[in-house]
C-alpha cells in the first residue's frame, strides 16, 4: 500500500465550510480557487446523503494534469470525506479528508492510498511508478497551497472569517 499524506492548517475556514465546498462546488467555483490550475470539479450523479454521490474533477497536480471521477464513499460532514477513484471499475485509490476544527482554523489532514490488499499487493510495484516520490512532492505543494486559498474565495479577500 502506497500512502501519500499532507498536513496544511487553513485559517478562516472551518471543516463544515471544507467539506460543504467540496459537496457542492461547480466548475466556476473551482476554477475561482485556483485559476489555471483547477480545470473542472462538478458532481455527474448526486444521490441523498452524498455517500455515493459521483464527481468530475480536472485540475493539475505539478505538470501532470489529472482527469478524474471519484465516489464519495464515506462522509462525516465537517469531519471526514473520502473519495474513491472510479472510470468504470472502483480503483484501489482513495482520496482521505480528515479535518479538525480548532482557533481560527482547521487543520486539514489529506491521504491518498493506492493499492491492494491480500494478493493484489502484487501490483503495488506498478501503481508505484504512478505514484511516485516525485508525485508525493508535487502533490504535498498542491495541498499545501489550494486549502489556504479557500478562505478567499469563501469569505472574500482579506478576510480572516
Amino acid at each position: 500500500m502506497i500512502t501519500l499524506t499532507t498536513k496544511v492548517w487553513a485559517d478562516g475556514l472551518t471543516g463544515r465550510e471544507v467539506t460543504d465546498f467540496l459537496l457542492r462546488a461547480g466548475d466556476e467555483d473551482y476554477r475561482r480557487w485556483w485559476p489555471g490550475t483547477h480545470l473542472q470539479f462538478h458532481t455527474l450523479r448526486h444521490v441523498g446523503g452524498d455517500v455515493g454521490n459521483l464527481i468530475y474533477f480536472e485540475e493539475f497536480v505539478g505538470k501532470r494534469h489529472e482527469r478524474t471521477q471519484a465516489l464519495v464513499v464515506d462522509l462525516v460532514p465537517g469531519r471526514r470525506l473520502v473519495w474513491q477513484l472510479k472510470k468504470g471499475i472502483r480503483w484501489p485509490i482513495w482520496i482521505e479528508l480528515e479535518l479538525q476544527d480548532g482557533a481560527g482554523g482547521v487543520a486539514i489532514t489529506q491521504t491518498t492510498r493506492v493499492g491492494y490488499e491480500g494478493a493484489g499487493r502484487i501490483l503495488d510495484p506498478l501503481l508505484r511508478l504512478y505514484f511516485s516520490r516525485g508525485y508525493a512532492r508535487a502533490l504535498d505543494d498542491h495541498a499545501t497551497t489550494e486549502f489556504p486559498r479557500l478562505r478567499e474565495l469563501l469569505h472574500g479577500p482579506g478576510s480572516s472569517r
